[in-house]
C-alpha cells in the first residue's frame, strides 16, 4: 500500500515539473522582442509571425520630418528590410539606391525600394531630442504604438525575432493598440 502511494505521489510530482518546465522554457509565440540594451531582460514584445511586416517610423532631428523604415519577417526570424520612405536629403540619408533597389519619387517622398537588408537583430535608440518613434503593423498598417509608450526617450534597445516561452509571455510587457 506505501508503495503504491509513493508511486502516485512520484508521479505527482513529476508531472508538476514537466508542466513547470514546459512553461518556463518551451517557446509557444513568435514575438518581435524589444531587449534592454545588450541583455536579455525584454522590456516589451510584440507578436509576430514569419511574413509579417511592420515599420519603425522616426522623426529626423535636423529636419524634423518622419523616415520610413519597412521590414518583414523572414522565415528563418530574422528581420529584412525592403524599402525607406523619406522627405528630405542629408545628414544620415541615402541619395540614392544601391544595386538591385529602386530609387522613386512619390506623393512628395523619397522612396528606396526593393532593399534586401537581412539582420539578425537591430540595436534601435528610443529619440531623446526628438523623441517620436512610432511602431506600426498590421494587415494594412492600422495598428501604431509611441516607442514613448513603451520606452524612456533616450532608451536602446536589441530588437530581434524570438520565440517566447509561456512564462515571458505572461510576465513581459505586450505591445498592442
Amino acid at each position: 500500500m506505501k508503495n503504491s502511494i509513493r508511486k502516485k505521489l512520484l508521479i505527482i510530482i513529476l508531472l508538476i515539473a514537466f508542466i513547470l518546465f514546459f512553461i518556463l522554457v518551451v517557446p509557444f509565440r513568435t514575438a518581435l522582442v524589444f531587449y534592454i540594451e545588450n541583455t536579455e531582460k525584454i522590456q516589451a514584445f510584440l507578436p509576430i509571425n514569419e511574413g509579417d511586416t511592420f515599420q519603425i517610423i522616426w522623426k529626423h532631428s535636423i529636419h524634423l520630418t518622419d523616415v520610413v523604415e519597412k521590414y518583414k519577417v523572414t522565415d528563418d526570424q530574422k528581420i529584412n528590410q525592403y524599402e525607406i520612405v523619406y522627405e528630405h536629403f542629408g545628414i544620415g540619408m541615402p541619395s540614392n539606391a544601391g544595386e538591385g533597389e529602386t530609387f522613386v519619387y512619390e506623393d512628395g517622398k523619397y522612396h528606396i525600394k526593393g532593399i534586401d537588408t537581412v539582420f539578425p537583430s537591430m540595436n534601435i535608440r528610443n529619440g531623446k531630442t526628438v523623441s517620436e518613434h512610432r511602431l506600426v503593423w498590421g494587415d494594412k498598417d492600422e495598428h501604431m504604438v509611441w516607442f514613448n509608450e513603451y520606452f524612456e526617450p533616450g532608451a536602446w534597445f536589441t530588437v530581434k525575432v524570438d520565440q517566447l516561452s509561456l512564462w515571458q509571455y505572461l510576465k513581459g510587457v505586450k505591445i498592442h493598440e
